[in-house]
Formats: C-alpha cells, structure tokens, sequence
C-alpha cells in the first residue's frame, strides 16, 4: 500500500474511533497507564517519529509455544510484539490493519486453536498478552501482542499510529529464527579485493554492463543457461527490503528439511513459499540470493537469482540477475536431477513483471534498459540449462533503488535502449518496432 493510500485509510479509522467509543482523557490515563507485556525476546527492533516510539518483535515459533502454551504456527498464527510510547500531549491510536490486513483478534484465535485439540486454550488467556484497545493515552506506554498471519524468514509489516495531526507510519524487517536462508551468509565487504571494484558513474555504467556475462552457466561453467536480465543498484538491504514489500519471500538452503518440504509441496499440490531453489552459476558460484513469489502450488512460482558484481556506481553495489517464471515440472536426467521445473518462455513477460511488482511499493528511483544477452525470436527460441525454449528481446533492465518512496513521476527514465516488438513481416522478414513502456498508472 502506498503512501498516500495508507494515510486515507488511517484518516477513516480515525473518524470511525472518534465516533464510535469516545473516552474522556482522565478516563484513558487511568485504564492504560501502565498496561505493558515484557518483550518476548532480546531481538528488538526500534523506530522513533516525533514523539513517539514503537519497539517490535516477533517470537519464533518455540518461542512461541513457549510464550502461550500452544502452537499458534500450526494454526497460522503468529504473535507479533509491539510496543507504543506516546511522550506527546494527544491521544493517539494504533491500527492493527496496517500490521496485517487479515490480523486474528484474541478470540478468534482461541477457537482456531481449539479446532481439532483436546485441550485448547482460552481466549481470556490470549486477551491478557494482546493489545485489546487501540488508544494509547498521552505520556503512557501501552505493549502486547497483534496476531497475524505466519510469515517465516523475515518477517515485514507496517506500524501505523494516528492522531493529533500528521500520522505516524513505520516499516519494519524483523527475522525470524527457523529457516535456513542464503542471503545471510553474504559477506559483500570480502567477496571482491580492492583491486577488482570497477567504480563507475552513470554515464560508464552501460558499457560495463554490456560487458557482464550473457547467461548463467552450469558448475563447471561450460553450457549457458538462462539469460541474465535484470541489473539493481543499491545496497542489499535497499533491494532486500523492496522485493518484501513487494511480496517475495527469501529462499532456503538446500538440506534435508528443506527437500522433505519441497517433496511434500509437490505431492499435496500445495504451496511451499520459501521451496530452495537449484545453483546456477555467475562468476564461477552460485546465486549470492535467491527469493521467489509463490503463485498456486510450489509448481507455479516467479523466482529470482541475483550475483554481486565487481561493479560500484557512485559508491553503490551493482547487482546482476535472472528471472523466471515457473510453469510446470518435468522429469530430465540432465544435470542429475530426476525432476525439474519448467519455464515460461517469454522471460521479458517476468521481467515486465518485477519491474511492475517494485513500481507498485514505490522503490524505483531509475530505471532503463541495457543490452544483454541478444534478442532470440518466438520462431528460433534459445535453450535453458533444462533444455526449455525462451525468446526475448535480449535486453536487461536496470533498476537504480531507493531506500524512500518514490511516486511514479518522480521516476527518471534512462533512455538507453528501446524495446523492440519483433515479429515477421508480410514477406518473412524480421521487422522490429520500437516500444516505449508508459511507468504513468492507468486512467479509466
């Protein structure tokens, strides 16, 4: 939700509080001074606008157990932490529905955990750790839990807080022990020695990218894979921080766990959002991240390989990576594997895709295109590492990042290469008609 929309939601919710259940400002001191549940763990996350300060955490989900004697994952429910300190002179009033739209209220989450339990746990119980009145009174402190829906990994929601005036809107990242993720383990500092950054600006940024390899390879680095179409800028929690908000997830590592899910997913046809992904190669190893966005079943899914390059533009990391989108199985004994999924062949549609995903949770502060790995025709596709037919225009997107809101007219186009639609003309020959993208949302 963008900005502008999220402050005339709050604005309803603020004229619906008023209206519906006023309390005299004696009244409120009284009932909340004092109302706080301790934090669940040390793993705190801080954020401070004017005079007021939020605090969150997310339990895992031992902690979890632990916390309220029940397994609240199992029922996906996830108990999120959060705490409100209001030093200002107006009563101000949290709203859960920027948390998570599809929150669990105590109750609600009392009989989901009764269902198919002998013994189930009151909502009384629930009601006591929650936040179960949303005003916070001023100079108090008013802490407990908002129960959301399970997200594993890291965990990104919103902390919206209004009245008296402007509204205070807060993003947070918070991880959450349990998976075993690849981005963790990233050392960008020690990938490159000083001597191999190439630092660039924007006007030497094309040809150093031209230069970029084409595709991904196998581990031994003989046969081309997919093509590589998508070039970010920006530092990893700048592009990490986006594709969350925009409703990828992080991947896990490949390891027992992980590949008894993955079969699990497969056989029930159900979803598993955070399935591994197999190695492909850029620089001699593997993905340095790997996210994907889940669609229908663990057979349907959009996902995302991205390399750290020697490439600095004005200080900045520049990332090179791939995109597909998965659209089936099959079985192949090629590069050992006994079963392995298949791609839309129009990978310039998925990366069309992104691009509209990072548009809508505005972080695209510059984008244009670049040449890449060459056009290949519907008629005369090329061939992935799985034997899948792709075509494309075989250009890359580079996509220039911002760490704060950017609206869609603040965007700069870099104008480097034009899209062409390339089809056979009446003859047979290949004809190509430039195509500009209009980033200007539709009018109806």
């Amino acid at each position: 939700m963008n900005t502008s929309s999220r402050y005339r939601s709050l604005i309803a919710w603020l004229v619906l509080l008023v209206i519906a259940a006023p309390i005299a400002r004696a009244q409120e001191r009284q009932l909340f001074q004092g109302r706080q549940v301790p934090p669940p763990n040390e793993r705190l996350y801080t954020q401070t606008q004017r005079t007021l300060t939020v605090v969150t955490a997310v339990p895992s989900a031992e902690e979890t157990e632990a916390i309220f004697g029940a397994d609240l994952y199992a029922k996906n429910i996830q108990p999120v932490w959060v705490q409100v300190e209001n030093r200002g002179d107006d009563t101000l009033f949290l709203t859960p529905l920027s948390l998570d739209p599809g929150y669990y209220n105590p109750r609600e989450s009392a009989f989901r955990l009764r269902e198919g339990a002998t013994d189930g746990i009151s909502s009384e119980s629930l009601e006591r750790k929650a936040i179960t009145r949303l005003r916070v009174p001023p100079q108090s402190i008013q802490s407990g839990y908002i129960f959301s829906q399970v997200d594993e990994g890291t965990k990104s929601f919103n902390v919206d807080v209004i009245g008296g005036g402007e509204p205070y809107l807060m993003s947070f990242f918070v991880p959450v022990p349990g998976l075993k993720l690849d981005h963790y383990e990233i050392d960008i500092p020690g990938m490159y020695d000083e001597s191999e950054l190439k630092r660039v600006d924007l006007p030497g940024l094309v040809a150093e990218l031209e230069r970029l390899p084409c595709c991904v390879r196998d581990e031994n680095g003989h046969d081309r894979g997919d093509p590589l179409n998508l070039v970010f800028v920006g530092e990893i929690k700048d592009m990490y921080y986006a594709f969350m908000r925009a409703g990828w997830d992080e991947t896990e590592t490949i390891y027992g766990a992980s590949l008894m899910k993955t079969a699990a997913s497969a056989l029930s046809g159900g979803r598993y959002r955070y399935s591994p992904v197999s190695a492909l190669y850029v620089f001699g190893r593997p993905q340095d991240v790997a996210l994907q966005r889940a669609r229908t079943s663990i057979n349907e899914r959009n996902h995302l390989r991205v390399w750290l390059t020697p490439l600095r533009l004005e200080g900045e990391p520049v990332w090179i990576g791939q995109i597909s989108r998965d659209i089936g199985v099959k079985f192949t004994l090629k590069e050992g594997f006994i079963m392995t999924h298949v791609i839309d062949p129009d990978v310039d549609n998925d990366r069309w895709y992104l691009l509209q995903n990072l548009l809508d949770v505005q972080r695209v502060a510059k984008l244009g295109l670049v040449r890449g790995v060459g056009a290949a025709e519907l008629f005369e596709p090329r061939h992935n590492l799985g034997g899948d037919p792709y075509f494309t225009d075989g250009l890359r997107a580079v996509i220039i990042l911002s760490d704060e809101a950017v609206s869609y007219d603040e965007i700069e186009f870099l104008d480097w290469e034009v899209p062409p639609k390339i089809h056979k003309g009446g003859d047979g020959s290949d004809t190509a008609s430039p195509v500009r993208i209009s980033l200007a949302p539709a009018t109806r």
